[in-house]
């Protein structure tokens, strides 16, 4: 694995949310050296999560419970966020390499408590290098890295971080194209195939050669794992689910795009969106799926307003959430498609034409849904449990991406479990 030394972000700037008087955030400073991996925690009475912002800015790290700004880096660009598998580690994609954010807190099981411990944040020194770095998916206790550019993966065990950079395993796909791979429990690998031009093609590496290959998934694009090991991925024609070694489409009628998905450990439900308009510049669609991986079949969920890429999410007994462009949080029975709950968020938005650009985004922690007001400058939390706005934090910036680290790692004995919760 080559290392790549990072160069440093910029100077300082002064940043505070309107909730909370505080002192002044830590800093990345542009003479300093990053820290490395591996800093030291001290142990306290409690944590609460830790929320990375992305902006046109450079980055931002708030405290949950506080709302205080705890570290920020200032540096214009555009930064793409994923968990990095661990609870505590966030990977932070910049062009061509894969940073890796010490969110610095963490949560170690013991009996019937906890014990919590937390530091100060940082970008640190650590990376991946990546011929323009596309894709992080997490799974079965491993984390791969994808390269567009190259059709390089890279895959580690995101536990090694908290004490150094680990070493990853490096394989090739073959030719560079916008793919995904994804790691399983038994040690084999899925990933797409294709070129820059065209993709179709999702194979299963295992023991070196390709024990399962399908040809079925023009455009592929997106995937989401599920309980038992199984993985659906999206396609213009219907998606397809990878379960105890072999692929099993779902058809569609006629062009269907199923390219953003999310999925549950504690579900074999899927949730997607759901594209029907081939000759739509940009298709605003106001339904959405719910895929059963389990029995391969296939639910449209009605919504009455439309969505984007990062609406979608599923809470903590996998219902399905959508945040939709009237400002609502829709909670979805995953089961029957019932929209139970329409919680009002924030206020009512539009998708830009430049996806780049600020938007909302709803990611989910626990109990909780996190849910960015970008036109606004807001973060919204709400208690999934009562349907209700917990608390609101006023930013000075318009969140790009945001990623969630509760310190505690991934139940992945859960996610391996044989029978629907």
């Amino acid at each position: 694995m080559t290392t790549t030394n990072m160069k440093a972000f910029g100077s300082a700037l002064a940043l505070s949310t309107l909730l909370t008087a505080c002192s002044a955030p830590e800093v990345d400073s542009p003479t300093a050296e990053l820290p490395a991996l591996g800093q030291p925690l001290s142990e306290t009475m409690s944590a609460s999560p830790r929320i990375l912002i992305s902006h046109q800015g450079g980055l931002i790290t708030l405290d949950e419970k506080s709302g205080t700004i705890l570290h920020q880096v200032d540096q214009p660009g555009f930064y793409r966020l994923a968990g990095a598998g661990d609870g505590r580690h966030i990977m932070v994609t910049n062009g061509n390499e894969f940073q890796v954010y010490d969110a610095a807190i963490s949560e170690q099981p013991h009996g019937d408590h906890s014990h919590y411990y937390a530091g100060t944040p940082a970008l640190t020194s650590a990376s991946f290098t990546a011929a323009h770095a596309g894709h992080v998916v997490t799974h079965a206790g491993k984390t791969a890295l994808f390269a567009d550019g190259s059709g390089e993966v890279q895959t580690f065990d995101p536990m090694t971080l908290a004490d150094a950079k680990p070493q990853a395993v490096k394989s090739s796909v073959g030719e560079a194209h916008h793919g995904v791979a994804v790691p399983l429990s038994d040690g084999s690998m899925l990933h797409t195939k294709g070129t820059e031009k065209e993709r179709h093609t999702i194979v299963q590496i295992k023991d070196g050669k390709e024990s399962a290959v399908t040809t079925d998934c023009p455009g592929v694009h997106g995937e989401a794992t599920t309980m038992r090991d199984t993985v659906v991925f999206g396609c213009t024609n219907g998606p397809i689910i990878f379960r105890d070694g072999q692929f099993h489409k779902i058809p569609a009628a006629g062009y269907q795009r199923n390219g953003n998905l999310a999925g549950s450990p504690v579900s074999p439900i899927v949730l997607s969106d759901e594209k029907v308009d081939k000759d739509a510049d940009a298709e605003h669609p106001t339904k959405v799926a719910l895929i059963d991986s389990e029995n391969s079949s296939y639910r449209s969920v009605e919504l009455g307003s439309s969505y984007w890429f990062r609406s979608l999410a599923r809470g903590p007994k996998g219902e399905a959430l959508v945040l939709t462009y009237n400002g609502e949080l829709n909670v979805i029975d995953q089961e029957t498609g019932e929209v139970t709950k329409k919680i009002p968020a924030i206020s009512a938005w539009e998708e830009k034409e430049n996806w780049q650009e600020p938007g909302p985004i709803l990611q989910v922690a626990g109990e909780k849904a996190y849910v960015t007001d970008a036109a606004n400058k807001k973060l919204v939390v709400i208690d999934l449990v009562s349907g209700k706005v917990e608390k609101q934090i006023q930013l000075e910036v318009a969140p790009v991406e945001m990623s969630i680290a509760t310190g505690k790692a991934p139940n992945l004995e859960e996610a391996r479990a044989p029978h629907r919760h």
